[in-house]
């Protein structure tokens, strides 16, 4: 295993922040650790890159201890937080030049694994990194996070803020980078971005939800959503809620999504029921569930 975690808990101030949790990520995985802001990813991964110390628990990264061999950890991984921060009156140049140096190579010896990624922003290889915009900023932080060749990969929400081109082109280069054999533990919140991972892990209040591919986590989920929608949106959630043998139902895009407490029933009761209520043109059907339907029902 590249990544083993048993039974880890931190807690701040006697607050949880992560509680119990246990998963393994394989030798050349792309592992997502799916969840809200304040869900615990951040602490989860702070523990792995030894940042942070847990109250409960033990884990390994890359078959080190956290506890016992932080400095062998260090070496191996390479950590890209959800804020940028690099030197930003440094130019390009000059922080992968900075970041090589601190683990003892250089950016010669290690470019066959940035480049990719370099070419895109060599161009502006003198611009200071605080003048870069989001996506180039990304992409910068990605280069000195990989500049030393870790066996691990941490990236917090590493697409969070960025335009929807530089998102795409960033989990194209994941892709290149796990043919490459780097494990990769990534964060996110973009529930559409879970199908893009090998295995995800849907995590809340500190707790992991479950484990599995993004396919099987929706193969093993046994309730019908219905897309719903009406000339009345703003009243239809709360007449929902009222609905006899209602279970759950939230906004999804320009639907609402609705599943029933009676898996198999009635449509035709509910949209006589909707009518009633005042509701026209309503739409009701059958939809496939995503991975964020099954979030929110878990």
């Amino acid at each position: 295993m590249s990544i083993s975690v048993q039974n880890i808990s931190k807690s701040y101030k006697n607050i949880p922040a992560l509680q119990n949790i246990t998963l393994e990520v394989n030798e050349g995985e792309l592992f997502g650790l799916i969840g809200p802001d304040g869900a615990g990813k951040t602490t989860l991964f702070r523990l792995l890159t030894t940042l942070l110390l847990p109250n409960e628990g033990s884990a390994t990264v890359a078959n080190y201890n956290i506890l016992k061999q932080v400095k062998e950890i260090r070496n191996a991984v390479g950590y890209m937080p959800g804020k940028f921060s690099l030197y930003q009156d440094l130019t390009i140049s000059e922080n992968l030049a900075f970041f090589a140096t601190i683990f003892g190579t250089t950016i010669e010896e290690n470019y066959d694994l940035i480049e990719d990624i370099y070419v895109q922003i060599e161009p502006f290889k003198n611009r200071k990194a605080g003048a870069l915009s989001g996506g180039m900023k990304q992409k910068l932080a990605l280069c000195c996070a990989l500049i030393h060749k870790p066996k691990v990969l941490f990236l917090d929400e590493p697409t969070t803020g960025v335009d929807p081109v530089s998102r795409k082109e960033f989990w194209e280069m994941l892709k290149r980078l796990k043919q490459k054999g780097i494990t990769i533990l990534v964060s996110t919140p973009y529930m559409d971005e879970a199908t893009l991972c090998d295995r995800i892990a849907l995590i809340q209040e500190g707790k992991i939800l479950k484990i599995d591919t993004p396919q099987g986590i929706v193969d093993a989920y046994q309730k019908t959503i219905y897309e719903v929608t009406s000339n009345q949106m703003h009243l239809l959630i709360e007449d929902l809620k009222h609905f006899p043998s209602y279970y759950s139902v939230f906004a999804f895009g320009e639907f609402v999504h609705y599943i029933d407490l009676n898996n198999f029933f009635d449509s035709e009761t509910l949209r006589n029921y909707l009518k009633a209520k005042g509701h026209q043109s309503i739409i009701l059907q059958k939809t496939t569930p995503t991975i964020e339907d099954i979030f929110m029902d878990l």
